[in-house]
């Protein structure tokens, strides 16, 4: 693709040119958009932003195959305390591990999840598998959860280009493998290409201009995109006092011991993970044996994520030796290279890669009651009461698999019942809508919420088009939000010596009218859901 002009215009001229060819060629794949527009907006998330929390719970439960697998990911040993119960609910999760490690692991099941070309599976998952465990391992290099972070994203996004031209471009990234293959010649019998001439041979761009062109478009923030730039070959021999540098060739190690771990001889990788710790001891403050221990750990949590993630190891693949099992004998010469795939039990009989497999069906009852505990948990901590009535209402809207869930609050001026919080479709739009009266002119009749509130009368109404029904429906709610079917469970806080105290209302609703079924059992844990949240305004009040 690349013309062997001089003038350097006409080269970035020319590069620019290819960029935007193979961008092209990639949007071809419809789910090139859609992974587009899911980093964009994860990615934008931060820490500094006191919404960022709730903004990413939402983000992640639009997904329920990502929500479910990352649920997985932050109930292995890694990511739970001993003794601990379950980690049921987005929320919790983000909480517990903080909002940069839950957008890590979001970041890592997206790529993972946009991986559906069968034809070149196997290769996908080797390339998956060698950025994960580039950034787990310099992660476990780190000196702080801070710090593990940001260079866990920036040592995931080093490979952004090789894992776009593996996903999108196979038939080039072939080409690639084959050039850079070790008993690979050129014409005049000299040694094979590296993977950066290689890249420049068959894409006529680096692998790094294509990956730093489309982390501009997803507007990844400069110290990422700087990250994501290549250090150089010469490691520093000095102390590296700036956490820019330190991010940056922390990721670089993290990628050659990787590397290494892929495609060495079990016999020789550790000397060689001997040699890169020397090679970097001065810059990063190494001890003698830190990059071989962060291998083993980093080997472990691997092995978990493919178990968790039923993601199979290819069979007779390098990526294998990710894995701690193939590691048992490696130490002794004389032992194989310890047992297959299949012995492991990593792969279907078959073979074939089973990370799409089906994910198993939800319990409503199940979710519900884990739902409860994660929020009994955080109720017996210093807790936010946004984050506990966001957890019930994610729990709601998994558990009865809900179009969207809304929180009202009573507000302190008008007395109405206003929308707060939400999740789900429209939900910012629609629960600027929701204003339901307490108080009622005289000779006014109340319509349906006011009655439920009122009351205190939890109410499912099947079939919202029923003739008995419309009429009682607020003309907002008629006219705009035209819920098929929908669930209201009202909140009040008895007072002593006073009437009881309408605090708020929590509404459900599906798309299909008589979707939304509830046997007793699945009701009662809705009202104990309910009750929790009435629990979190006593405990937040004094009350």
């Amino acid at each position: 693709m690349a013309n062997d002009a001089t003038n350097p215009s006409e080269q970035i001229d020319d590069a620019e040119l290819t960029l935007e060819y193979l961008l092209r060629r990639m949007r071809f794949k419809s789910d090139f958009p859609a992974l587009s527009a899911s980093v964009t907006r994860v990615q934008a998330l931060s820490d500094s932003d006191t919404d960022s929390m709730q903004a990413l719970s939402d983000e992640v439960l639009q997904d329920v195959a990502l929500t479910q697998k990352l649920l997985r990911v932050v109930n292995t040993a890694h990511f739970r305390r001993a003794g601990t119960d379950p980690i049921s609910t987005v929320s919790r999760a983000v909480a517990l591990i903080g909002v940069g490690g839950v957008r890590n692991m979001a970041l890592s099941l997206m790529l993972l999840d946009h991986m559906e070309d069968k034809v070149h599976a196997q290769q996908l998952k080797v390339e998956f598998l060698r950025t994960v465990m580039a950034g787990t391992l310099a992660s476990e290099l780190s000196k702080s959860s801070k710090e593990a972070e940001g260079v866990y994203l920036g040592s995931l996004f080093r490979n952004l280009g090789r894992l776009l031209v593996s996903f999108y471009l196979p038939d080039d990234a072939e080409q690639i493998r084959n050039l850079c293959a070790k008993d690979a010649k050129d014409a005049n019998g000299q040694p094979a290409m590296d993977e950066a001439q290689a890249a420049q041979k068959v894409l006529g761009v680096s692998l790094n201009k294509l990956a730093d062109k489309v982390g501009r478009m997803w507007g990844l923030p400069d110290g990422l995109l700087a990250c994501m730039a290549p250090t150089g070959k010469q490691i520093p021999s000095r102390l590296l006092t700036s956490q820019a540098d330190r991010t940056s060739w922390l990721a670089s190690l993290a990628n050659d011991a990787a590397d290494s771990m892929l495609n060495a001889n079990p016999a020789e990788l550790g000397d060689l993970l001997s040699g890169l710790n020397a090679q970097y001891a001065k810059a990063l403050d190494l001890s003698p044996q830190a990059v071989q221990e962060a291998a083993s750990r980093a080997r472990t949590r691997l092995t978990e994520l493919t178990r968790v993630l039923n993601l199979a190891v290819p069979a007779n693949s390098p990526a294998e030796r990710f894995v701690d099992p193939y590691y048992v004998d490696a130490p002794n010469a004389n032992q194989a290279d310890g047992p297959s795939a299949q012995a492991l039990g990593l792969t279907a009989e078959d073979g074939a890669l089973v990370a799409g497999m089906p994910l198993p069906a939800q319990d409503t009852a199940n979710v519900l009651t884990n739902g409860i505990q994660d929020i009994t948990n955080t109720l017996l901590e210093s807790f936010r009461l946004n984050d506990v009535l966001h957890m019930i209402l994610e729990t709601m809207l998994r558990a009865l698999n809900c179009r969207r869930v809304i929180f009202c609050l009573r507000d302190p001026k008008t007395g109405a019942l206003l929308g707060r919080i939400g999740i789900g479709e429209d939900v910012d739009k629609i629960k600027a809508l929701f204003k339901v009266p307490l108080t009622m002119a005289a000779g006014a009749t109340p319509d349906l919420f006011s009655v439920v509130a009122l009351k205190n009368a939890d109410m499912l109404i099947a079939d919202a088009s029923a003739p008995t029904i419309v009429n009682r429906l607020p003309i907002w709610f008629r006219d705009q939000v035209q819920a098929p079917t929908f669930l209201l469970l009202p909140l009040t806080m008895k007072r002593k010596g006073q009437p009881d105290m309408v605090l708020g209302m929590i509404y459900a609703d599906k798309g299909q009218a008589g979707s939304l079924v509830l046997n007793d059992r699945e009701l009662s844990l809705l009202r104990t859901l309910r009750n929790q949240a009435v629990m979190a305004f006593k405990q937040t009040t004094g009350g």
